[in-house]
């Protein structure tokens, strides 16, 4: 995010305002501004002046989940401001509220012209990402129609159909055309001395397929209170660690994102679900990989999370091949989407399976949640959607054919199809890229773990010794395959990857950590591989690089090859633990918590790699989605892996 966007999120539901509280609809940059609700900008404009002047920030809008800000005319030291504005705004289910209070600072009665520029463009997310795609939309029919008390857009193409609704009280004077499509509310206010007025706007957001208008709060007051219980009671019974005030924060923080970064799912029986969206401005829908391993993180203090995610993925599993989602038999989706361009088939992302993790990520949830709960309920109703992961990864993922979960580059999505999805994110040590079919390193000990814990299922909860032992002897075949294959003994480190030849992509990666986590490694092996991530071209002071960094394919600042990403480093403490490496799970566990500590006591999505050594205090990578279901479930994992040591 650029410094002017702050970001107000309610589940499926986020607004990012500009320091004044103002949406100016300008394309480019990190990060567009507007309301947004699955996936369509419902608010593309929203820009307050007062005669006729946009004011300016005398206390901007600051991080929070209600935006508040203070304005004044814009003027010199010789002439006081003749007025000043106290602006607050919130956002609820599909809905954006704004109160207004204009004072005046003059001791005679004064008149002030307030006029709030509004404009829906119902844009799509894709066509604002800065990919400089566009996308063909003919037939569009666009609308505003001037109500008694505000003004309603209104998009249609074909069958597809979204209004915004913009109200206020009291109703404006008058609801003007700008030529551009926007229109302008306006209101003649007559102030007493040092008398003020007050308005309250309120927005409903009906995208396409809503079942129902929303609920918009009275005021940001109102909607604040609807979040702070949300927050309060998902956080209530978490036993923070009482001796490291620091810890006990982040948690607190996580949970309270946790909270509001839920989105509407449907399980296999049409039930209702919330589960775990990725993160925002980019990603606030469902993810496949980042609900599991955000599941897994909360899942000893709130598996909620788990029981939700579960089914909400048995409902969108794959049940046939299809070319353009990258659709297997089996396999667990990697993203839905749920606007425009995935309506039409433009982008391939309305349900889109391009993750070689996600399925068994999916299995290793449902075994570690039966394990956690002692619930076998979910992995009795969830046993056929099970049987078919296991099925996709023996069969179109590779296991049986090729001896590892394999992925393919797709031209129409993603070239990368584990956690590091970027396009040059699995490359050898130069920086050069592998080419054909990729066998990545960490996705074999996710397939590890989970035909273990697919197995220790089908033993307990199934009763199906057989196919419990053929899944056993699975595991043990990969494990004793993959230190064969993987292992570079002249660097006593597994390898990233294998090409289509089977031969390594040779770059140190910190994806051998969540070989630890997975238990894919001999203990020999896992301490060889624990303590060299601890070591300083690895070790930034903040966390594990996501590449280590003596090497030529190393780039502090980019996204996946040599950044820290904290939920990676969660999985890396956990997996020091499960080896027996305490210190060196502290060791990460403190830098973590130091990093959110600087920040608010949040994590973000990744931090550029810079060491601690030569900066005193975090470097954010400039992308970063700052709320971030793994990250804001990362603080939970370190606390499990560590307690509060």
């Amino acid at each position: 995010m650029t410094d002017r966007h702050h970001l107000l999120v309610h589940g499926g539901t986020f607004a990012a305002v500009g320091d004044g509280g103002d949406i100016s609809g300008v394309r480019g940059g990190s990060s567009p501004d507007g309301l947004f609700v699955q996936d369509a900008r419902h608010l593309s404009r929203w820009q307050l002046t007062v005669d006729g002047a946009v004011p300016e920030a005398l206390t901007p809008v600051a991080d929070g989940d209600t935006a508040r800000c203070v304005l004044v005319p814009r003027g010199g030291r010789t002439e006081p401001p003749a007025y000043t504005l106290f602006r607050e705004q919130a956002v609820a289910d599909s809905a954006f509220v704004e109160a207004l209070r204009v004072t005046s600072n003059r001791p005679t009665p004064t008149t002030v012209r307030i006029a709030v520029t509004a404009d829906a463009d119902f844009t799509d997310q894709f066509e604002l990402r800065s990919d400089y795609r566009t996308y063909a939309k003919t037939g569009v029919v666009r609308q505003r129609q001037v109500l008694d008390d505000g003004v309603e857009f209104s998009y249609r193409r074909g069958e597809w159909r979204s209004r915004t609704t913009v109200t206020s009280e009291p109703a404006p004077d008058g609801v003007e055309e700008t030529g551009t499509g926007a229109r302008r509310l306006v209101w003649t206010l007559d102030l007493e001395p040092h008398g003020s007025a007050e308005l309250s706007l309120r927005v409903a957001a009906r995208p396409h397929g809503a079942a129902h208008d929303p609920r918009v709060p009275l005021s940001p007051a109102a909607a604040n209170e609807q979040l702070l219980t949300l927050e309060g009671e998902f956080a209530e019974g978490v036993p923070f660690p009482t001796g490291w005030p620091e810890l006990a924060a982040a948690c607190a923080r996580g949970l309270s994102d946790l909270a509001v970064l839920q989105v509407p799912a449907t399980g296999p029986d049409g039930e209702e679900l919330r589960v775990p969206a990725a993160g925002v401005p980019w990603f606030l829908t469902l993810l496949g990989r980042d609900a599991l391993l955000t599941s897994l993180f909360a899942l000893p203090y709130r598996p909620q999370l788990a029981a939700a995610t579960l089914p909400a993925l048995a409902a969108t599993q794959a049940t046939e091949t299809g070319a353009g989602a990258v659709a297997q038999p089996g396999k667990i989706v990697h993203e839905v989407r749920h606007g425009e361009l995935a309506h039409f088939g433009q982008v391939p992302y309305g349900r889109y399976y391009g993750s070689v993790d996600a399925t068994p990520l999916f299995l290793v949830l449902l075994g570690a949640y039966t394990e956690q709960t002692g619930d076998p309920a979910p992995a009795r109703r969830l046993e056929a959607n099970a049987r078919a992961a296991i099925g996709w990864m023996l069969d179109h993922g590779g296991l049986t054919s090729r001896g590892y979960l394999v992925y393919r580059a797709d031209g129409g999505g993603l070239a990368n199809q584990n956690w590091k999805d970027s396009p040059g994110a699995i490359c050898s040590a130069d920086g050069s890229r592998p080419s054909g079919p990729v066998m990545a390193a960490g996705a074999q000990g996710y397939a590890y773990d989970a035909l273990r814990r697919t197995a220790h299922l089908a033993r307990t909860v199934w009763d199906d010794e057989v196919y419990a032992a053929l899944l056993e002897q699975a595991a043990s075949d990969l494990r004793d395959r993959f230190q064969r294959d993987f292992w570079m003994a002249e660097h006593a480190f597994p390898a990233l990857a294998l090409d289509g030849d089977g031969h390594h992509v040779d770059a140190l990666a910190s994806d051998a950590g969540h070989l630890l986590w997975s238990g894919l490694l001999d203990k020999e092996y896992g301490e060889l591989v624990g303590r060299r991530l601890l070591e300083p071209d690895f070790f930034s002071g903040w966390g594990v690089r996501t590449l280590a960094a003596d090497q030529p394919a190393y780039h502090p600042l980019s996204y996946h090859r040599g950044s820290v990403w904290p939920h990676d480093n969660a999985l890396i403490t956990l997996g020091l633990a499960r080896y027996g490496l305490h210190d060196e799970a502290r060791t990460v566990a403190h830098a973590l918590v130091d990093a959110a500590t600087a920040a608010g006591h949040r994590l973000p999505e990744v931090l550029a790699g810079y060491g601690r050594d030569t900066h005193g205090e975090p470097v954010p990578y400039p992308h970063a989605c700052v709320r971030e279901s793994r990250s804001a479930a990362a603080p939970l994992a370190l606390l499990t892996a560590v307690g509060g040591a």
